[in-house]
């Protein structure tokens, strides 16, 4: 079977999670540099094989865009030309920074260790997979 990677943008860094190949169980992969997205994946989809795109959709409260929306609708172009055989999903993303930094301090994570922006972006992604998953 193939992965799901899942995508949770923003304009400086991007989060990755992966199933693995059984999709049982989402990992947080990465955090890149968002200039680096599309190089990144490049190389992992040559590694893996990846049969769906999650991303993350940013949206307020009232279900408006918010000031990433554009942001996240320029890149899902930007996938779909890259990787025209791999289908795109989006997700709802609200909440999920926050539901990762209380993750962080229920794992016990040294105030220091949270304040990494890196890793509340990895496991914001994980969790926006696991509810894919969960939703299936």
């Amino acid at each position: 079977m193939s992965r799901i990677i899942c995508i949770d943008y923003g304009k400086k860094r991007t989060g990755i999670a992966v199933t693995d190949p059984l999709q049982i169980i989402a990992t947080g992969l990465t955090t890149v540099d968002s200039h680096e997205l599309i190089p990144f994946l490049k190389k992992y989809f040559l590694q893996e094989s990846v049969e769906l795109i999650v991303i993350g959709e940013p949206k307020n409260l009232d279900d408006s865009d918010t000031h990433a929306t554009p942001l996240v609708k320029e890149i899902i172009k930007k996938l779909e030309k890259e990787f025209p055989q791999t289908p795109i999903k989006k997700v709802d993303e609200r909440f999920t920074s926050k539901m990762a930094k209380q993750a962080m301090l229920d794992m016990g994570m040294k105030k220091k260790d949270r304040r990494n922006k890196r890793t509340v972006d990895e496991i914001a992604a994980t969790i926006m997979l696991q509810e894919y998953m969960q939703s299936l």
